[in-house]
């Protein structure tokens, strides 16, 4: 069970603004203060993050949080930890990614045509021997039909 400072310190290693560095206390105890919340100095966060101090009032568990932007919850529910955890990791690892770089593009992007790109990447991932990916249930839970272009005599490979 991870403890008050292993969860704090993995929101100041993960949440923080695209390309740049981990914030230093200095800088949430200010963000904190700018945003009308409680005094909290960064003293009182290198405390909190090195074990030093580990029982936090429940106005500075809420600003930490709102900070952060995590739920409250975040710092004594371990099962919202792991899930916000797993959550952060993965936007972490997707923030360097090319598959970001795909989602940008793809703004605006008609319904119809994002289908025709979805078909293109399949064909992509079985020209590279990849195996297919599946699509995830509809609403209901039921399996998406998938629809992809036949090919015909005139495109097959040569």
């Amino acid at each position: 069970m991870p403890v008050f400072a292993d969860k704090l310190n993995y929101l100041f290693a993960h949440v923080h603004p695209a390309g740049s560095r981990e914030r230093s206390n200095e800088e949430v105890a200010r963000l904190i203060a700018e945003r009308g919340g409680p005094t909290i100095s960064a003293t009182y966060l290198y405390y909190l993050r090195t074990g030093q101090r580990d029982n936090p009032t429940k106005r500075h568990l809420e600003v930490l949080a709102e900070a952060f932007g995590v739920s409250p919850a975040y710092f004594f529910d371990d099962a919202v930890a792991e899930r916000v955890q797993a959550e952060l990791g993965l936007l972490h690892s997707l923030a360097d990614s090319p598959v970001l770089d795909i989602q940008r593009r793809s703004d605006g992007v008609s319904p119809g045509m994002l289908r025709a790109l979805s078909v293109m990447l399949d064909q992509v991932r079985e020209l590279e021997n990849l195996p297919p990916v599946q699509d995830p249930p509809d609403a209901a839970g039921q399996p998406r039909p998938r629809r992809r272009r036949r090919r015909s005599d005139d495109d097959s490979p040569q």
